[in-house]
């Protein structure tokens, strides 16, 4: 078979085995399968040795360790701390609880790094809370989910791990060029929910006292140091990012386990396990997903269709927002993981090609393939938001959509002025 057939088989049978439900790592895998076996002249081993190199990288150790860590935050009570602070300081605005949401998600996006934990972790905590003060459900669920998929867009970032092993660019300054899109993306979601939460008169508190901010901030001051912690510690050479992340679960466990003395040793274990289900997943899908990654390196496919964009056109604002809208449509069906590792190694050489600066444009591509995880039909992270709030997915799907517009003009204004994205990391490492 010529290579175009191929191509349309390995995407058939992709579609047919995730419509079917079978989980994303074995659809990945099965469909390199057919299309080795196709090819011919390639023994079917290499699909087994390619997912077992697709995660033999030291690097990915941090992955499970940023997971753990913000799961030990959770149960460890610096979650709730952290609530408090942000509801202490943000609860006598108009929609307080809600913009308490967004501020709690961006803090907690700088401990575990996966939007699906930090909306599992917080969404136990303030869609009910949100429910029971008077919020909408469907409102509460949609809010909920869009704030934290900022996870992996503000430091330390899964998504910029794996970005860093498939680019070999440097992760550390991949997390420096996150903060000012995550800052900008998070301010975004707080403006739209102050603005919704104003229109429907939402409920406002008190102005707290200067007392209570400093208890506030007293209780929570562990979780906040977090964050700055592993930055500070990456930037200045005390540890590398997969010795941070182990750093953060030996700090998380030290403060809920000593200081607030709320993570028992049963706790402690469920922390291991979860860790343990999640981390098996994602390594999964990153494998299987390098098994495609080099079914289509083999057959030349990145370079020929950096060719056909070159022959297109050769304006790089053009390619970006081909990109933008292809990776958009890709976010929507297939989940950060495996989109990255299949797709990343074909766009990125063409995105040099025409000049666009790596880290601008490996930011650009985070930004979009999140945003799949607020749009139907996967969702998971809207998904998981609905079944906490106990709506119908309806109703949520109509409260998410100022959320995504908004998030469409952030991304849009990342995509096209990019000073914002690299003028942080050149000022902090220097010009690459």
């Amino acid at each position: 078979m010529d290579l175009m057939s191929l191509v349309v088989v390995l995407v058939l049978v992709i579609t047919v085995l995730m419509l079917a439900a079978v989980p994303v790592a074995f659809a990945l895998a099965a469909s390199v399968l057919v299309v080795v076996l196709l090819m011919g002249g390639v023994s079917p081993m290499i699909v087994v040795q390619q997912i077992q190199a697709g995660v033999d990288s030291l690097l990915l150790l941090a992955i499970p360790f940023f997971l753990l860590a913000g799961d030990l935050m959770t149960v460890g009570g610096l979650t709730d701390r952290l609530l408090v602070f942000t509801n202490t300081l943000l609860g006598r605005y108009r929609g307080g609880l809600a913009m308490s949401n967004v501020a709690a998600a961006t803090f907690m996006a700088g401990i575990s790094g996966s939007a699906v934990a930090d909306t599992s972790a917080l969404g136990r905590v303030l869609i009910p809370a949100m429910i029971r003060e008077g919020y909408h459900p469907g409102f509460a669920a949609a809010l909920n989910a869009s704030a934290n998929i900022v996870g992996p867009i503000i430091p330390p970032s899964i998504t910029f791990i794996i970005i860093g092993v498939i680019t070999n660019l440097s992760i550390t300054r991949l997390f420096i060029a996150g903060v000012v899109p995550g800052l900008v993306y998070s301010g975004a979601m707080l403006m739209i929910a102050y603005w919704i939460s104003r229109r429907r008169k939402y409920p406002v508190h008190g102005r707290a006292t200067w007392g209570q901010i400093w208890r506030a901030f007293r209780e929570s001051f562990w979780a906040l140091l977090m964050p700055f912690g592993i930055i500070f510690g990456i930037r200045t050479g005390i540890f590398n990012v997969t010795e941070a992340s182990a750093a953060a679960v030996v700090y998380a466990l030290l403060i809920g386990g000593l200081i607030y003395r709320e993570i028992t040793l049963a706790a402690f274990i469920q922390s291991l396990l979860r860790t343990a289900r999640t981390t098996a997943v994602i390594m999964l899908i990153i494998g299987a997903a390098q098994a495609v990654s080099w079914f289509l390196a083999y057959n030349a496919v990145p370079e020929t269709l950096a060719a056909w964009i070159a022959s297109v056109s050769n304006n790089p604002w053009l390619f970006l927002l081909f990109v933008n809208i292809l990776l958009i449509l890709v976010g929507t069906f297939l989940e950060n993981a495996p989109a990255l590792v299949m797709l990343l190694p074909v766009l990125f050489p063409a995105s040099q090609q025409l000049g666009i600066d790596p880290i601008h444009f490996c930011v650009v591509v985070s930004i979009n393939l999140v945003l799949g995880l607020i749009t139907p039909p996967v969702a998971i992270s809207l998904s998981l938001s609905t079944l906490m709030a106990g709506c119908h997915p309806r109703e949520t799907i109509r409260e998410v959509i100022p959320f995504f517009a908004a998030a469409i003009g952030v991304l849009l204004l990342l995509t096209y002025v990019p000073q914002l994205v690299i003028w942080l990391p050149n000022l902090v490492m220097g010009k690459m």
